[in-house]
């Protein structure tokens, strides 16, 4: 079978090394060693200087690789060590490919490969990088099918430019209309796809860790007004089970029947772009309606998919913050709302009943406390003081440095003391207003907890102690309620956050942002419903039956315009050295040697020759070329003449007209 054009090869290697590049932060470095061996030994293969591995030695490789693996990644299963093994073999596939179907496979397998990429990375940067490595990957298969571009890249790499050009259509096309179907299976996250975000169970260093990450959560875009700062309490999960340090779940958090409430006050519309978190929990502003048809309201009024959160999500949400929440309690619920340990934090159980004999209305009560938040020496921190066995105590009394988590718990646990249902909820608060966008985006050091507390006939109703604390958390945010203190993204110094008060690299954060939104929202956001809803705006009611014919329709029109457009079967086809010798004629006329009424091409040559002795043999190289394809009977080539003409514009010094 024919061999491999080396202009076909030298693609691949390209390729390949652009292939593995985005995936360098997520891959062992045995394995860039391995890409620098398997690409040497394959250029010396090439050269005649070294054999082909022989099946041991291909065997043996394949073991190093499994090897390295089990030991980089710990297992051969799961999504890490897939991708590496995937690139190792598109790396040696390399070492035993003799033929020119072998290379097919391997072209085939790049573009599997550059596809793997999006699993760790999907921002506009990582696509449009993408374009490189499939531009890199077309031109390989261009050389290796074109026998013509055997010594020339640059033409390749022009006809692949311009093949992945006029698939451009076709791609938007098939974007818009092709029905968005759900994955058939789900995915694990990478492990190192960054901060998953809340976990379902809480001690206040949890919050505190988050809290450093300046990770983006979600970006939420209002129809109307944004709402002020200080309402903007984004729920994740309700936490009722409290061990005596960590604050968790109850099993009855998970039963899928929504709780009662009853609607009040002007509802705020919004849509959420949330990150992959590999969690399936949604965030939405108390009361939410979320119109997401995998996800249903918990018995906690918390949102939750099906399935986790592993790839951006766009949805719609409509929210009424002076919502009635369950005035009429089950049982159950507010039993489950007094639960405390048997024994433990003795002092906090002591204040709960005096408070409770002071105060007994539970308002009173609960303003008491907020006003003992306010009026005592408080300390709002991200590096309190380690707690010991009775944690709820030493920070009321000690102590008295904390984190939200920690004026949480403590409220939670004093107000189930004094006989008040209570509960803590994580989630986020507040978010960073982006003018350009005119959305909030949220991040990891945005996480927060507050509480909930129940009184008849009022139901639930969340009160926040970290505001009579330190208010500027609220209001402002973390970096603001910290001050002075050595905490907000200091483990990130290249962080664009920390740098805020610069206006101009705070509007080039902003913009870039704000690039990244449109992206996600309109790109990785346009999923099934989204797809339905902007076709029935373009053209009313639209079946899946209506939406694939007008699928085939449109794009049997754009196939046939685009091959009308490349065939141009109404004009007649032009003579390539004809052209290619009036473009000679050009470049010599720029240089003062315009060809004569009736002079032949050879009589043309011999004279240009000797008005520039200097390119001469140049000029003469071109003519050879010309005459013996024109008038000699030679095989028409018009790269031979394209490369000959080359030679001379390069010989022939930068001149203008004379």
């Amino acid at each position: 079978m024919p061999g491999i054009p080396r202009i076909a090869l030298t693609w691949l290697l390209v390729a390949q090394l652009l292939v593995i590049l985005p995936h360098l932060l997520h891959l062992p470095l045995w394995v860039i060693a391995l890409w620098l061996g398997a690409a040497g030994w394959r250029v010396q293969i090439f050269r005649m200087r070294a054999r082909y591995p022989n099946g041991w030695a291909k065997g043996g490789l394949m073991l190093v690789v499994l090897a390295g693996v089990l030991l980089s990644r710990g297992t051969l299963v799961g999504l890490d060590a897939a991708v590496v093994l995937l690139i190792a073999t598109f790396i040696l596939k390399l070492l035993e490919m003799r033929t020119r179907r072998d290379a097919l496979v391997l072209i085939f397998l790049g573009f599997f490969c550059v596809v793997t990429a999006y699993l760790f990375e999907d921002g506009i940067v990582a696509a449009l990088y993408s374009l490189l490595p499939v531009t890199a990957l077309l031109a390989a298969l261009v050389g290796l099918q074109h026998s013509g571009f055997a010594e020339r890249p640059w033409p390749t790499l022009r006809l692949a430019g311009g093949l992945l050009l006029q698939a451009l259509p076709l791609m938007l096309l098939l974007f818009v209309f092709f029905p968005r179907m759900g994955p058939l299976w789900s995915l694990p996250m990478p492990s190192d796809k960054g901060v998953t975000g809340l976990s379902d169970s809480m001690e206040p260093a949890d919050i505190a860790e988050l809290s450093r990450s300046s990770a983006l959560a979600f970006r939420a875009s209002f129809e109307g007004p944004v709402p002020p700062r200080d309402q903007l309490y984004w729920r994740a999960l309700t936490l009722e089970r409290f061990d005596g340090r960590r604050w968790s779940q109850s099993n009855y958090a998970e039963l899928p029947s929504a709780p009662q409430w009853r609607k009040a006050g002007e509802p705020l519309d919004y849509s959420i772009v949330m990150q992959p978190s590999g969690k399936p929990w949604l965030f939405a502003l108390d009361v939410g309606e979320v119109a997401q048809n995998e996800s249903r309201m918990m018995t906690d009024f918390r949102w939750q998919r099906r399935r986790p959160v592993d790839r951006p999500l766009l949805y719609q949400a409509r929210s009424w913050p002076q919502a009635l929440r369950e005035a009429d309690a089950e049982p159950p619920a507010l039993r489950r709302a007094l639960q405390l340990p048997e024994q433990g934090d003795p002092r906090s159980r002591a204040w709960a009943a005096e408070l409770q004999r002071e105060h007994p209305q539970a308002e009173a009560l609960v303003a008491a406390l907020l006003q003992h938040f306010n009026r005592e020496p408080y300390v709002y921190t991200l590096r309190p003081q380690p707690l010991g066995r009775d944690s709820i105590d030493e920070f009321l009394f000690d102590t008295r440095r904390g984190f939200c988590a920690h004026y949480a718990g403590a409220m939670t646990f004093v107000l189930r003391a004094a006989g008040i249902p209570a509960r803590v909820v994580t989630g986020y608060q507040g978010g960073e207003l982006n003018p350009g966008g005119n959305y909030i985006q949220v991040r990891q050091f945005d996480a927060h907890a507050w509480v909930e507390y129940w009184q008849p006939e009022q139901g639930w109703r969340s009160v926040d102690p970290t505001y009579q604390v330190a208010p500027q958390r609220i209001e402002l945010g973390l970096e603001d309620a910290l001050g002075e203190e050595d905490g907000f993204l200091d483990d990130q110094p290249f962080s664009p956050l920390r740098y805020r008060e610069l206006a101009w690299l705070n509007q080039l954060r902003l913009g870039w942002e704000n690039l990244n939104y449109g992206w996600q929202r309109w790109v990785l956001g346009y999923q099934g419903e989204q797809q339905l809803k902007l076709l029935h705006n373009w053209f009313g009611n639209l079946d899946w039956q209506r939406l694939a014919l007008a699928l085939v329709g449109s794009g049997t029109l754009l196939i046939g315009l685009l091959a009308l457009w490349l065939l141009k079967p109404w004009q007649q086809r032009a003579d390539p050295q004809r052209q290619a010798f009036r473009r000679f004629e050009r470049l010599l006329a720029r240089h003062g040697v315009r060809r004569q009424a009736g002079e032949g091409a050879r009589a043309f040559a011999e004279r240009a020759g000797r008005e520039l002795p200097a390119q001469a043999p140049a000029i003469q190289a071109f003519a050879r070329c010309f005459e013996a394809q024109r008038y000699a009977g030679q095989p028409a080539s018009r790269a031979a003449l394209r490369q000959a003409l080359g030679e001379l514009r390069r010989a022939l010094p930068w001149r203008l007209l004379r």
